[in-house]
């Protein structure tokens, strides 16, 4: 069977693995690999693999997304499918980790070239989070809507959710915002974690029917009372001057 190396898909909007030749008839393959050395072979069928699970997830849902499916959407060989994963499953969290990594990547961009300061960093977050599912909804329904209905993505969304929720926890031991062993910084970290999901699942859902614009504004608002909230509960916890959040 045939095969076709593809580019990342987040990368690019609308990205397709089945691309055609001449007359709609699928391209040969005698130079597809042709003086590429094995490991930049076998690279770029991983890529392939990841780039059509992609695009089957997001259209065709967890529940179609076979290894058989993406084979053929692939056109490779079901050997290459076993020289790269191990199982559907591994393949899977691989497409999954992926977003998660861009999304990250993106909004730690966002967050270092903001001005100092809470509401600024806020900010840049939440709009990164939004432009990021909103330009690419491949990415938002993999995230929130695919996710939920595996088992084996939803393990996943939940453990990215955890060690997301600690760095969050972290951030704010780091800043001297929250004293070591007091369990504020665990909680907000977990409101702010779970609720910014949820809020963004709402949204593309289209059962929170304001602008992107709106909602980033709105959402950063939510965000800084609830920091508010938190420094107000140290302060009087704690019996001294607020700190700064």
């Amino acid at each position: 069977m045939p095969d076709q190396p593809t580019s990342h898909p987040t990368s690019r909007r609308g990205s397709r693995t089945q691309n055609r030749g001449r007359g709609g008839s699928p391209p040969r393959s005698a130079s597809r690999w042709t003086g590429l050395p094995q490991a930049s072979r076998k690279a770029q069928r991983r890529t392939l693999l990841l780039d059509t699970a992609f695009d089957l997830l997001s259209s065709e849902g967890a529940a179609s997304t076979s290894v058989r499916a993406i084979c053929n959407a692939a056109r490779l060989n079901p050997r290459y499918f076993y020289e790269s994963f191990a199982s559907l499953d591994e393949l899977l969290v691989a497409v999954y980790d992926r977003v998660v990594d861009d999304l990250a990547a993106a909004v730690t961009g966002a967050v270092a070239a903001a001005r100092d300061g809470t509401e600024a960093q806020m900010r840049a977050a939440i709009e990164t989070i939004l432009a990021f599912v909103d330009e690419d909804r491949r990415r938002g329904r993999i995230l929130y809507v695919v996710a939920l209905g595996n088992e084996t993505l939803n393990r996943r969304r939940r453990d990215t959710g955890l060690r997301l929720v600690e760095l969050v926890e972290l951030d704010a031991r780091t800043r001297a915002v929250v004293p070591p062993g007091d369990p504020t910084g665990r909680i907000g970290a977990a409101i702010l974690v779970g609720g910014l999901g949820e809020l963004v699942a709402e949204w593309l859902a289209g059962r929170i029917k304001v602008t992107r614009a709106q909602l980033a504004e709105d959402a950063t608002a939510f965000f800084l009372a609830l920091a508010e909230a938190g420094s107000r509960l140290l302060a009087e916890r704690h019996g001294g001057r607020r700190r700064r959040t």
